[in-house]
């Protein structure tokens, strides 16, 4: 059994993140292409903890850890196999190999190996995927592809899927940023033809409406709290069927945004709040501190409950001057 301290863990924990990360990518990548070439659909939780087994054993007899691989995978559904047999055909034949016929594969000239790696590595590269992708992409995934390729060639595999996932985090926050909004309604009183249908509902001329759309988080928290206040207004209603999460720094938001409504005298009242944002609220206690009287089912709801509140501004913010103190 190998020896196991509290330092070589520390040495070797990250590498084997990394190397188990890129296993998992490799494998699962395998297996897609395996699945588009006989159409099946493979099972991602057994093909990783297969892999993970599988690799865990290896260690124990110095063995380095391996992948699914995408050119045998290839070559072996190519040559007819298309079931899990296959596989265990090929982890024989290699046993049988390295056991009894190593003597007869030392005598392998060394070009013909070449060659033979030089073809999976050809196989493998995917250069017509890759001029696809640079043709037909986003700028964006472009930049973070090619930039990928070059630390990859430049430093080593570890360095480019590092700055690679970085980039591609980054990109995917931006581009929420830029799909999540809050819109103001057009109000039937303003209305144009072309304008959404759904906002050709009657609204009281002391309400506004303002409908977020998209995941809330840090990347729209400043658009949040910044609601312009228009005056003879005393309810603002917040449309929230199309935010299908938030996060706490989106529901510090929410909490300034109530703070403002309170000394403005302005009613605030949710409507149609999905599962995961009113956990959230839950849990932080922002629901039980601006009443549950406030959280409107629909949008016809919280209008209708608007509609009794014309007269009694201020009602029902019960603890909205506290909110910023929890």
């Amino acid at each position: 059994m190998p020896e196991i301290s509290f330092s070589m863990i520390r040495t070797v924990l990250p590498d084997a993140f990394t190397i188990a990360i890129l296993a998992a990518i490799e494998s699962l990548l395998s297996c897609v292409v395996a699945d588009s070439m006989i159409g099946d659909k493979h099972n991602s939780n057994v093909e990783l903890v297969a892999q993970g087994i599988g690799n865990a054993a290896s260690a124990l007899f110095g063995g380095i850890p391996a992948t699914g691989a995408i050119a045998r995978t290839a070559a072996n559904i190519k040559n007819g196999g298309g079931t899990p047999v296959a596989g265990m055909v090929h982890a024989v034949m290699l046993l049988l190999i390295l056991v009894l016929l190593m003597p007869f594969a030392a005598l392998i000239p060394m070009p013909t190996i070449a060659a033979i790696l030089f073809m999976v590595a050809y196989n493998m590269s995917g250069w017509r995927v890759f001029a696809e992708t640079v043709k037909t992409s986003p700028k964006s995934d472009v930049v973070v592809l090619v930039l990928t390729f070059i630390l990859t060639v430049v430093f080593d595999l570890v360095v480019a899927i590092a700055v690679g996932l970085i980039l591609a985090s980054l990109l995917f926050m931006k581009r929420m940023s830029d799909v999540a909004n809050v819109e103001e309604w057009d109000y039937l009183d303003s209305y144009e033809e072309g304008n959404d249908q759904k906002r050709r509902m009657p609204v009281p001329d002391h309400v506004m409406v303002f409908e977020i759309t998209g995941p809330m988080f840090f990347g729209i928290a400043d658009k949040i709290h910044e609601l312009p206040m228009e005056k003879g207004k005393t309810v603002l209603i917040l449309r929230m069927r199309s935010v299908p999460a938030m996060d706490i720094t989106a529901l510090n938001s929410l909490k300034k945004l109530a703070v403002l409504c309170r000394n403005n005298q302005v009613h605030l009242i949710f409507s149609h709040v999905n599962s995961q944002p009113m956990n959230v609220m839950k849990k932080a206690g922002f629901y039980q501190e601006i009443g549950g009287e406030n959280f409107r089912s629909c949008i016809q709801d919280a209008l209708a409950f608007a509609e009794t509140l014309r007269a009694e501004p201020g009602k029902g913010d019960i603890g909205a001057a506290n909110i910023l103190d929890t």
